[in-house]
């Protein structure tokens, strides 16, 4: 029967690359591990490692025992933790993905009304703009996940917490700074600054610039918010952002705001959760103070 100790053991392995490295991590002795296993093996009639020198390399049986353990116990850890809390009270660690670069700032007004609100729950932000928010959801790497795109999942639920429309943003000496909006043709001499994100994730791509067929001069991406509009001010290039973000720097930097388009593009910035955590009440009470703190975001 295969054991969480066997999970384990293997994750170690490979982590360390041997037995000794291994067993010194599970405060047990390498003979004992070495039993465990053998009679893991002699129970599978499979082998999970081969020698070669050395080294031990995984067998067929033995990496998908490591892709098993890799599933499985995230999610027997997360079932434990969320016991602890129950068992002592409101108390844990929201882990929050961040699939929205420039929400960053706005995730910070929530995120201190919440700490002062629930003094017994941490709050820990894992802001990678390319993984897969929904994957980490389903496999309780994370639990929230911050997101302008929902991808909707059995077992998972959104909930849109506040509107803005996505605006670009020029150098106040810009030939495009005294316009009500711009049209796509108007891009495409343009050098378009952007996050490091997929194309196919830019509403600038897929809402205006793809519809009418328009490639600008050239792509650049930038990190950092602070970095790019700098870069925008400067006039080395255009941005497309939240109206709420551009407006906050253009009382900072000589930067000029214009609708993309007659219509603008309208989007929303959604919380996502496992359905199995919508009634955990510091989850709750941190959707609803971010929805109400979005009242005033557009």
């Amino acid at each position: 029967m295969i054991e969480r100790t066997h999970l384990r053991v293997v994750q170690a392995v490979e982590h360390h690359g041997s037995l000794t490295a291994a067993a010194k991590e599970l405060c047990v002795t390498q003979s004992a591990l070495s039993h465990t296993m053998r009679k893991l093996e002699n129970s599978l009639g499979a082998a999970v490692w081969l020698r070669e020198g050395r080294s031990l390399l995984l067998t067929q049986a033995g990496r998908y025992l490591l892709n098993i353990a890799n599933r499985v116990l995230p999610l027997l850890d997360d079932a434990e933790n969320k016991l602890k809390q129950i068992a002592q009270g409101e108390c844990g660690t929201l882990r929050i993905g961040m699939e929205c670069h420039p929400c960053y700032q706005w995730l910070l007004k929530v995120v201190s009304p919440f700490l002062d609100a629930w003094p017994d729950v941490d709050v820990d932000v894992k802001q990678k703009f390319q993984f897969g928010g929904v994957g980490a959801l389903l496999d309780y790497e994370i639990d929230l996940l911050v997101t302008p795109d929902p991808f909707y999942k059995t077992g998972l639920c959104f909930n849109a917490v506040f509107d803005y429309e996505q605006v670009l943003v020029v150098s106040h000496h810009h030939a495009l700074a005294n316009q009500q909006y711009v049209q796509a043709e108007e891009l495409r001499h343009e050098i378009l600054l952007t996050y490091p994100v997929a194309k196919d994730r830019l509403d600038i791509y897929t809402q205006f610039l793809n519809p009418a067929g328009v490639v600008p001069k050239r792509h650049k991406t930038s990190e950092t918010t602070d970095i790019m509009l700098q870069m925008v001010a400067s006039g080395r290039g255009v941005a497309a952002l939240p109206r709420w973000l551009a407006e906050e720097y253009c009382t900072k930097l000589p930067l000029a705001i214009t609708r993309l388009g007659k219509e603008g593009i309208d989007k929303k910035i959604y919380l996502g959760i496992r359905e199995c955590d919508n009634s955990i009440k510091y989850l709750r009470a941190f959707i609803n103070l971010a929805g109400s703190l979005g009242t005033g975001m557009k």
